[in-house]
């Protein structure tokens, strides 16, 4: 059992991405008595040595799911800017959310497709009025369509066909990765600051 979190920063000061590393350390810790790993999947560092802007970690193992969900939502690290002493804020929020889920490449193959012979009309000579040498090219799984008519043998329209299907299912694959980044995004933009769903500290020595 598993299950994903994305923590952010969000558009908060640098204190905000020193707490994101705090509070990162505190969940590691919890986990870890907890039995589960804790893996870093991505991560934007902060402007100083060891803070986060956001990351993106997998947590495995039992109750997986139940642990990431105690750690959903705004988070509060209280304790003084180790930055800037003359401020007198103590709270820096984060927030925790499930991410949007990567989106998986579409497999081409070529047994995927299927290729049907026919007939255009337009100029293009006899040969072409009388013979089915345009190609019609199906995608099965996902549905998107070609008709080649651009040559005058069938074997070329059909080679056309399904490099043209090809480029499609790339450019679509990338469109679904750009909506996953835009998702993910939101998450950074929405952080609530305030009414945290945890308020941690730091260990009293």
């Amino acid at each position: 059992m598993s299950a994903s979190l994305l923590l952010s920063a969000g558009r908060g000061p640098q204190e905000c991405a020193w707490a994101l590393s705090q509070l990162l350390r505190r969940l590691r810790g919890e986990g870890v008595r907890r039995g589960l790993t804790i893996q870093e999947v991505q991560a934007v560092r902060g402007d100083r040595a060891g803070t986060y802007r956001s990351v993106l970690i997998r947590i495995s193992g039992v109750d997986a799911e139940a642990f990431a969900a105690s750690w959903t939502g705004t988070l509060c690290w209280q304790a003084p800017s180790p930055y800037r002493s003359g401020t007198g804020r103590k709270n820096w929020y984060v927030t925790a959310q499930p991410p949007e889920r990567d989106a998986r490449p579409t497999t081409f193959r070529e047994a995927d497709v299927n290729i049907v012979a026919c007939r255009t009309g337009g100029p293009g000579g006899q040969h072409r009025n009388k013979a089915s040498t345009a190609v019609r090219a199906t995608h099965r799984p996902s549905g998107l369509v070609v008709v080649v008519d651009e040559e005058r043998q069938f074997s070329l329209n059909r080679r056309i066909a399904l490099d043209l299907l090809r480029q499609r299912i790339e450019q679509g694959d990338e469109a679904a990765r750009r909506a996953v980044t835009t998702a993910r995004w939101r998450i950074h933009d929405g952080l609530v600051r305030g009414d945290p769903v945890r308020v941690e500290r730091p260990t009293p020595r």
